[in-house]
Parts: C-alpha cells; structure tokens; sequence
C-alpha cells in the first residue's frame, strides 16, 4: 500500500478547519432548510450492501508477491576518510590507514526471501486479473487465491508503473468476472464499497463515499477518486465498487499520519484503469498519445491575460520542436478549450485526452490565441520513451554596448552574426545576449541565446518594439512574451515587476 504523510497531515489540517469554520457559522446564522431527497430505510441500504458484496466476492483474489532469497555485492561501510564523516579530522593525516580503508573489498550480502500482500479482481473469464503495478512488482512468483480457496501460480504478469496499474493471468476454470463502470459518471457523495484483503483478511468489506474526484499527486498519471471507505495495507490491488455493482476503480493509495486507515483513501479510475488493461492484454504494452506540450492550469492570474475563464482550457507554456504540436501550428501562450470534441479543464484533463486518442490519427482542437477562438488539426503521435531535451551552451561574447532593463534583459535585434554565435536558425525577433543574476528575467527561466517572438501578443523586430510592449502593459498583471530557446524549444513567460 502507497502512503502519503504528508498529503494525510495537510488534508486532515483542511477537513479539521473547514469542520469548525461551518459550526461558527451554524451557530450564528439561521438560513433556509436545503431540500434532500427522502432518505431509504437502514434495513434498505443494508440490503443494497449485502447483495453487491454477494455478487462481487466471487471475482475477488488475494495476490502473495514471492521474491527469492539472493546474494548481493554489499556496499562497503563509511569510511572515517570520508566527507562528512565525524572522525575525518582524526585520520586524514595517516595516509597509510587511508590506504587500507581504500582497498577494502566488497563483501557479499545476503538479501533474505520476502512476500507481500495485495488484492485483485477477474475482468475476463479466461483468467485475467486486474491490480496495482506496485503489488507485483519485482516478484519471482506470483501466487493468485480465489474467493473459494483454490490457488494458482500466474502464468503471466504485465504492468504499467505509469498508472501503478498491472495484469495477472492465471489458468483456471469456472470465474467470474465483474463488470467495470464508467468512473466519470461518479459523482462527489456516492456510496462506494472496497473489498480486499487488509492484514491478509480475505474478502474483507468496507463501506463509505467518494470524497473528492481529480486527485493527482500520488503517482507519475492518474486522475484519483479519493474515497472514505476503509483501505488498508492489502487493500492495495481490490476493487472500489460503485451501488451499480460495478467496479469505478482500484484501491492503491492511503494517505496517512499513523501508516494505517486515517479515512483517506485512493483509488485509480477505471476510465483509466480499464483502458491501460486493454493494452495490456492485447500488446503486453501501453502506446500513449502524445502532442508535445508543456502545459499549465489557467488561474486567476493568468485567466485575464488570456481571456478566458478561471479553469477553461489550460495554457501551452511550450512547444517541443518538431512535434505534433509545433506541426499543427500550436504556439506558446495558447489556451487549448478543448481537443476531440472534449473539453479540457485543466492539464491533467488535456494528458488523460491526449494519452488514449489513436496514434497517427488527427483530431481537432479549439484553441484561443490572442483573444480569439481558432481551430487547429493536430495528429497524434506515439510519446518517445524518451524526452530528454539537449542543453545548449550560450557564448559569453556578445556586444558590451547593451544594458539591463527592468525586467533583467539585454536585448539586441537579430544580426547575421549575433545568429551564427548563438546557433540560431530563425530570422525574426530579438536575442537575448545577456540575463542580470537575480533578475525577474532569470527566474522566469530566460537564458542567453533565447529569442524573444512576441511580447503581449506582437511580433518583434526591433529593441523599440519591446519597449513599446513594456509602455502599453507597465503596471498590469505581466507582460506575455513568447519566447524560442536557441535548441528549438518554444515556451512562454509572464514578466512583471512586483
């Protein structure tokens, strides 16, 4: 089971604040009754409860996770010649001593046998499981036991450490599979059960509510639903179950102050989660989408300056080059509204998107560039294993007439000479030469050898086109600039003097 202490201690702060903030207001406000559909009978929910469990325990398995025993090059213990280490001040005068220490061979280790406990659930018939990457993960042999106590070795494990998401198969007769829902349509409220087996407790049943939708920080990609409902260590791997009777996600994460159940839990959406498994299944693989953008969410500083709502679209900070991206024509400063049809709120909203659309096809996408809405075709390319982007080493020699503005900037008109310098291949816009240390500029990630295209939306040709920019929008929210570092990549930056 993942744990997060400190997403668990910041959360119960909030849940802690926002409960005495609402009695205050409880106490000194009367307002009007909020009206509530009538609520079942107990025996009524009960009943619902008891026939979803009934029909889900068949398709649940406990997974045991077997690692061999092995030896190991062991690392050899700290020197007292070392850095940092408390007697250097003592030995480091004998050098004959030193020398011994130096030549200390490795020893071999001994690394113990291990197992650990996780849960998972029958998604096909002829013997594919569903759970999380991390519960197989590095395993030997993996051991899959069914609700009526027979057990299998897996004869086949393939994982996605991306979505934390994995597949078992085993070799067996007479299962059950149980039905994956459409976790989009679950809503903040809903009543939800999550089976698993905590502590090695087989089929062990909880109940509670989806507290929150959207949760991202617990792994590399996922878009959480944040859950109630009792997950312990070997929940990890079970199902999350809406009152349809169908599974709306994977139970992976706790948040946690005491390493048990602190009333946070998470679980992987099956939008995702059955989409990964699919690949999995079928290519033993994931082939994600990919359009070649940094991205960032549209806030209340940057929604008027691109004249958009707070969280409509989300804001291309850069474009890599030669992807599909920079292809379609999408620049830095663009808001993308929406991609396929489907409408984008935030970047994770635009990655889950992009990730699943169908590699080589086009789709299109409706942006807005300077105000205005526009539309563009973008075709969907497979993301390289692989997006390191090379570093470039700007010259130090470049004109010593130039000064500092406000914002930290020496700026010069593009020459022949200043672009063969800097290795630039466009023929438009000014070059930076210089960034003052400290400077607005340098933490805003400006570098020598950046050319600036754009400020506020302008094309730039020359030094008095930037302060000409500067004038219209001096004490404003920022001045957009769209800038193109000297390997290519095209980004953007909001400069402003506090």
């Amino acid at each position: 089971m993942l744990r997060d202490s400190k997403i668990g201690q910041k959360l119960l702060f909030m849940l802690t604040g926002g409960a005495l903030v609402l009695f205050g207001v409880a106490i000194s406000h009367r307002t009007t009754a909020v009206a509530v559909p009538p609520l079942p009978k107990a025996d009524d929910l009960s009943a619902a409860f008891r026939q979803i469990a009934s029909d889900a325990i068949p398709s649940i398995v406990s997974i045991e996770s077997l690692t061999k025993g092995k030896r190991v090059q062991g690392v050899p213990q700290g020197s007292p010649f070392d850095e940092g280490s408390p007697f250097r001040q003592f030995f480091r005068n004998d050098p004959q001593l030193e020398e011994l220490f130096k030549n200390r061979m490795p020893r071999q280790m001994a690394v113990p046998p291990s197992q650990s406990m996780g849960s998972g659930f029958i998604i096909d018939a002829k013997g594919v499981i569903l759970t999380n990457s991390h519960v197989v993960k590095g395993a030997d042999e993996v051991k899959v036991r069914l609700h009526d106590g027979r057990e299998f070795v897996a004869k086949e494990v393939k994982s996605d450490p991306r979505t934390d998401v994995a597949i078992v198969r085993i070799e067996a007769s007479d299962l059950k599979p149980i039905r994956l829902g459409d976790s989009r349509a679950v809503e903040v409220g809903d009543w939800v059960l999550a089976i698993g087996s905590p502590f090695g407790l087989d089929m062990s049943v909880t109940a509670g509510i989806i507290s929150a939708k959207g949760r991202n920080r617990i792994t590399e990609r996922a878009d959480f639903l944040q859950t109630d409902a009792a997950i312990n260590p070997g929940n990890s791997g079970g199902p999350l179950i809406s009152m349809r009777g169908e599974v709306i996600g994977i139970n992976t994460a706790i948040a946690t102050e005491s390493g048990g159940y602190d009333g946070i839990g998470f679980a992987i959406p099956t939008h995702i989660a059955g989409w990964v498994s699919e690949q999995l299944v079928s290519a033993g693989e994931v082939r994600r989408g990919y359009i070649g953008t940094q991205i960032q969410a549209v806030d209340a500083k940057t929604a008027k300056q691109f004249n958009v709502k707070i969280n409509e679209g989300t804001i291309v900070h850069s474009v890599l080059p030669g992807s599909p991206a920079e292809k379609a024509g999408l620049e830095p400063g663009d808001v993308i509204l929406s991609l396929n049809g489907q409408k984008i709120d935030s970047p994770t909203a635009l990655q889950g998107v992009v990730e699943q659309l169908t590699i080589g096809k086009g789709y299109p996408m409706e942006i807005v560039r300077d105000g205005k809405r526009q539309k563009l075709n973008v075709t969907i390319e497979q993301l390289p294993k692989d997006l390191t982007a090379a570093s470039v080493e700007a010259s130090d020699d470049v004109p010593k007439d130039s000064k500092f503005d406000k914002f930290g900037l020496e700026l010069h008109a593009l020459t022949n000479d200043l672009a063969k310098q800097f290795g630039l291949k466009t023929t438009s816009g000014l070059v930076v030469t210089g960034v003052r240390e400290g400077s607005v500029a340098e933490q805003s990630g400006i570098k020598a050898g950046d050319m600036i295209e754009k400020a506020g939306g302008k094309a730039l040709n020359a030094v008095e086109d930037f302060e000409k920019a500067k004038t219209e929008f001096a004490g404003g929210d920022g001045l957009v600039l769209n800038v193109r570092s000297a390997n290519g990549r095209r980004f953007f930056v909001v400069l402003k003097v506090e």
